[in-house]
């Protein structure tokens, strides 16, 4: 790894300087566990991957032990988010935990450093992406099932709450609420189980119907080498005229040799997708399970403000979890987008509300 400037003297750095190297050799020590321990839980490709990122960070290390001169006697702990990485990496490591070291990877704090290196600055934005993929292959696995489930939850939660607040308002009866509530949970979930079952069945029979398939295999061994209408397929599926024409010819080439022609099909597109069933159990499950959480208050037997109260809290608390997972799950920071679902939900509970509270006096 290549040093810092040479107009840079590690010998004459300040006290300040120096514990700010001790944090960084703290923090890739941290790293380095965090992908260490994911590593375990991985086999293949993506162990290889993440070893190779462990590595890296190892030699980040090194780094920040030789301008320290060695191990310093008193080593810092490392960022709150990056421990809380380890930690989760070594009883989980699940897509979450990719997720949130993706974040870590895109806050690295040498590009303002004069003592990190070129290559390390290099380092991390690599890290960052090659760390994204392997998020995202994690994404792709759970995208169709997880989309059911958080849109399901989070459905669940807003439509609930805003209808057991706007009948609330008029001066509706607990028991009255109370039965509103799991109506619309039953209602809703048979709905949302329903639909997902149709929009994921028709997607994927659309993605079938434009796969590459082999309906003309048995015949390519009678094409014309020199004027073959092969080539017009690979220039359907995006290939230039050139390139379609040589991968024609490869393709044929092998056909002759005795081997089967490949073809690429939308394996991805369907796992993001997910399968009917599937998604649609998901959805119905967790639109139940976000729809059971506003009408608790009353199951329990509670009424009027306090009721209300109890729910707009329960509620809130579900939100901002399903709005920090989306946000890890996506690669952004999840508190924003927790923030976000939370106002969305209490905007649409508020509109209902106001809405009861107009009904009751026109009724009154």
């Amino acid at each position: 790894m290549s040093a810092p400037s040479p107009d840079l003297d590690p010998a004459q750095a300040s006290s300040a300087e120096r514990r700010r190297w001790a944090r960084y050799l703290a923090s890739e020590r941290a790293e380095a566990a965090v992908y260490r321990r994911l590593a375990r839980r991985r086999v293949g490709d993506e162990r290889d991957i993440l070893e190779k990122l462990e590595a890296a960070e190892r030699r980040h290390e090194e780094h920040w032990l030789t301008l320290l001169g060695g191990e310093p006697e008193r080593l810092p702990k490392a960022g709150l988010g990056t421990r809380v990485t380890a930690w989760l990496a070594s009883h989980f490591g699940s897509i979450f935990i990719l997720a949130l070291a993706q974040l870590a990877e895109a806050r690295s704090p040498y590009d303002t450093d004069p003592y990190a290196t070129p290559a390390m600055r290099a380092d991390e934005k690599i890290h960052h992406e090659v760390v994204r993929g392997l998020a995202a292959r994690g994404r792709r696995r759970l995208s169709g099932t997880f989309r059911a489930a958080v849109f399901g939850a989070n459905d669940g939660l807003v439509s609930n709450l805003a209808l057991v607040m706007g009948i609330g308002a008029t001066g509706a009866s607990g028991s009255f609420v109370l039965f509103s509530g799991i109506a619309g949970l039953l209602a809703g979930a048979l709905s949302m189980g329903a639909g997902e079952f149709v929009s994921v069945r028709s997607q994927r029979e659309m993605l079938d119907a434009t796969e590459p398939s082999g309906y003309a295999d048995a015949n390519l061994p009678d094409l014309d080498l020199d004027a073959n209408e092969l080539a017009l397929v690979y220039r359907t599926r995006g290939l230039g005229e050139e390139a379609a024409l040589a991968k024609a010819r490869t393709v044929l080439a092998g056909v002759h040799d005795g081997r089967s022609p490949e073809h690429t099909g939308s394996i991805d597109t369907h796992e993001v997708v997910g399968g009917a069933w599937r998604v649609s159990i998901s959805s119905f499950l967790f639109f139940a399970s976000g729809a059971i959480i506003p009408v608790l208050p009353w199951i329990l037997g509670l009424s009027g403000i306090l009721a209300v109260v109890v729910a707009l809290v329960l509620v809130g608390i579900a939100l901002l979890v399903t709005g920090a997972a989306v946000g890890l799950l996506s690669g952004a920071r999840p508190l924003p987008r927790a923030l976000r679902q939370l106002g969305i939900g209490f905007g649409a509970a508020a509109i209902t509300y106001v809405l009861g509270l107009l009904f009751g006096v026109s009724m009154g």
